[in-house]
């Protein structure tokens, strides 16, 4: 029997539900699924397991040569949890014959659910509001509608267009950049595609679905908000490093843009002293837009699903497989 251990979660009642519903799920295909929560995480443990293993879920912490040369030949597949492959190694992976593989997909109605959260949340102002009614004082703060609004949304994978998706029934023009083009969903859902110069300067809600990389480090800088609409929001569920954090607090304080919202940051988690807590119009989340009940069994789900699908030699989909 092909035996799947799982590092992702924490010792809680939910997470605990959850991976009984994974276990039972896991050998209804064949597999053996053992759960071993690392929190704090322990490379000894890791390893350990990992070497008692053909396959192993993983999250966000670094997998590389200090790991894979202390591993035996039985772990052969890695699955994130999660869309992107964030610290593994995976030319150090292939070297040692592991391959690596994404559960794409499987949280994206949370993510962008929470996406749209914030941008309704931001444009009436929730942070603002809720201080007038704690002071007593209601001096009420205007907000704005979404209703017939341009949104721009940068990253048009899976999560982008669930977002474009959730936006149907607000009437908005909506824009999109993305490198790979998926036309079909486009038309599908009223998108038309651009270039980041026109969502900078003419949206009034952007929403960041991106990779990080290379080629989006700070993609959203100084110069992006200075493009922007006085009455911009700006929401990001994606990774903090996308978003140059001091040119952003500088944007919200001179009211460049009107607000932002952000689940993700350049250093998680946000330190304290971060000058960005201090402002009322931002909606701060613990990097917790994928945490619903929902997304984390679709996740596990296809973790399984991986796993029984690689180890009968079946062609995984689409973006699954990093290496």
């Amino acid at each position: 029997m092909i035996k799947f251990v799982s590092f992702y979660g924490e010792n809680s009642s939910v997470f605990e539900e959850l991976n009984e519903k994974t276990r039972q799920y896991a050998a209804e295909k064949g597999i053996e699924y053992i759960w071993r929560p690392q929190t704090p995480y322990n490379v000894e443990e890791i390893i350990k397991n990992l070497n008692d293993a053909d396959a192993g879920m993983i999250d966000v912490e670094p997998y590389d040569e200090k790991i894979f040369t202390r591993m035996n030949d039985r772990c052969k597949l890695l699955v994130r949890f999660g869309v992107g492959y964030d610290k593994v190694d995976l030319n150090a992976a292939s070297a040692h014959n592991i391959r690596v593989a994404r559960t794409t997909g499987a949280n994206k109605t949370g993510v962008a659910d929470m996406a749209m959260m914030m941008l309704l949340a931001a444009g009436r102002q929730v942070m603002i509001n809720r201080k007038v009614v704690e002071s007593g004082n209601w001096v009420k703060n205007i907000g704005s509608e979404l209703i017939g609004k341009k949104v721009g949304i940068l990253g048009f994978g899976s999560i982008g267009i669930t977002f474009a998706k959730l936006l149907t029934g607000f009437d908005c023009e909506v824009v999109a950049y993305d490198v790979y083009r998926n036309e079909e969903a486009a038309q599908a859902y009223h998108v038309r595609f651009t270039d980041l110069e026109e969502i900078f300067t003419t949206c009034d809600a952007i929403s960041v679905h991106l990779p990080y990389n290379r080629d989006t480090d700070h993609l959203i800088d100084a110069g992006a908000f200075d493009k922007m609409k006085k009455n911009a929001i700006l929401v990001c569920t994606a990774r903090g490093n996308i978003i140059d954090e001091d040119a952003l607090y500088d944007a919200l304080v001179n009211k460049k843009i009107a607000a932002a919202g952000l689940d993700v940051y350049g250093i998680e988690p946000l330190p304290v002293k971060s000058k960005l807590i201090e402002l009322d119009n931002i909606i701060l989340m613990p990097h917790v837009s994928s945490q619903t009940y929902e997304s984390i069994w679709n996740t596990y789900k296809k973790g399984v699903d991986i796993v029984a699908d690689f180890f009968a030699g079946k062609e995984l989909g689409r973006g699954d497989l990093l290496n």
